[in-house]
């Protein structure tokens, strides 16, 4: 039987975690669309260009992997408090708590994580 509030506490840290890296990774997305903006660049023939493109784009896929996260540890808080946290998704068996420790957000088991529903 997974240590609830263990786990409880893992996915608070983890949320705060969150939160806290997400105003930086906007300001990383301002700070390149102002470069952007503010130079006279040709993104296809200028070296510094190339540059200022592949940071907004890393600062956007972080930015879009870190709110999917969050969102997965907002629901996983949530299946705490409705009493399903640590019951798999897909075919209502308990989750490991090894696979809990790894991925206390996760929904699903192993055996349906594998299967590739489970992230």
């Amino acid at each position: 039987m997974p240590d609830f509030e263990r786990f409880r506490m893992l996915l608070e840290d983890e949320r705060a975690r969150r939160l806290a890296l997400l105003p930086a990774l906007r300001a990383d997305i301002d700070a390149a669309n102002s470069a952007r903006q503010n130079s006279n660049v040709d993104d296809e023939h200028d070296p510094e260009g190339a540059t200022i493109a592949f940071e907004l784009s890393q600062a956007s896929a972080l930015l879009k992997q870190s709110s999917a996260g969050l969102d997965q540890v907002e629901a996983a808080l949530a299946r705490l408090a409705n009493g399903t946290y640590g019951i798999c998704a897909v075919c209502g068996e308990p989750i490991a708590d090894g696979r809990l420790e790894a991925r206390p957000w996760t929904p699903f088991c192993i055996r349906h994580a594998s299967a590739g529903r489970g992230r």
